[in-house]
């Protein structure tokens, strides 16, 4: 495979942004539509931008995703302070409607999801957050994608220069990637992963942390 086109989600984040921007620059990436409720306030050649307002509103015949290699879902919430239903309806309603409105005009397509650590595959554990991550990852499994890949980071650090940082998150940069190295990534190398994903593949399609370290190379 060539250069491939991308569609990405969660531009306006620190995940979606780091993967942005690794995106930006390499070689292997020639068109990028991010697709978001607001502006990534980016500019460059390959970059699209379209902007909705409502993810769960789109038109599963939307023709702005036609032409594309695969979809990078980066867009994402916490569940604290949120309800089962609620975290439910962002995390997995959004994700799946979307994820059946761009296969609707890429049926060859690649979809990989930034999940998360310790996410429950079997849907039944007592943690809400990883059940409703789980039930997502399993659902997109079965829409048919040629290759669903579903990314379980830990501590991710940030692209330099990169603006959607929390501020209680920066004290914390330097320190995981020296006390946890096995815990650690940079957001360079998962966009990085994600993008060998799409050209190369991988045996499993659960990426946990030393896989997307692997895929990284």
């Amino acid at each position: 495979m060539n250069s491939i086109k991308v569609i990405l989600t969660g531009a306006t984040g620190m995940v979606g942004e780091g993967v942005l921007m690794e995106c930006l620059e390499n070689p292997n990436v020639s068109e990028i539509l991010s697709v978001s409720r607001k502006s990534c306030e980016i500019k460059y050649a390959k970059l699209k931008e379209y902007m909705v307002p409502d993810f769960l509103a789109i038109d599963l015949n939307d023709e702005n995703f036609r032409g594309y290699d695969a979809v990078f879902f980066c867009a994402g919430i916490s569940s604290i302070g949120m309800n089962e239903e609620e975290y439910t309806k962002i995390t997995y309603d959004t994700t799946i409607h979307f994820a059946k409105a761009v296969l609707s005009k890429n049926p060859g397509m690649v979809f990989n999801y930034v999940s998360g650590v310790y996410t429950d595959k079997t849907e039944s554990g007592k943690i809400m957050w990883a059940r409703v991550k789980g039930k997502t990852e399993n659902a997109l499994k079965k829409l048919g994608f040629r290759d669903t890949y579903n990314f379980r980071p830990g501590f991710m650090k940030p692209v330099e220069g990169q603006k959607n940082v929390k501020w209680f998150f920066k004290p914390f940069i330097w320190f995981f990637p020296v006390i946890l190295p096995s815990k650690s990534l940079t957001l360079q190398g998962v966009g990085r992963a994600m993008i060998n994903a799409v050209k190369k593949g991988y045996p499993t399609s659960t990426l946990e942390i030393k896989d997307i370290k692997n895929l990284a190379i």
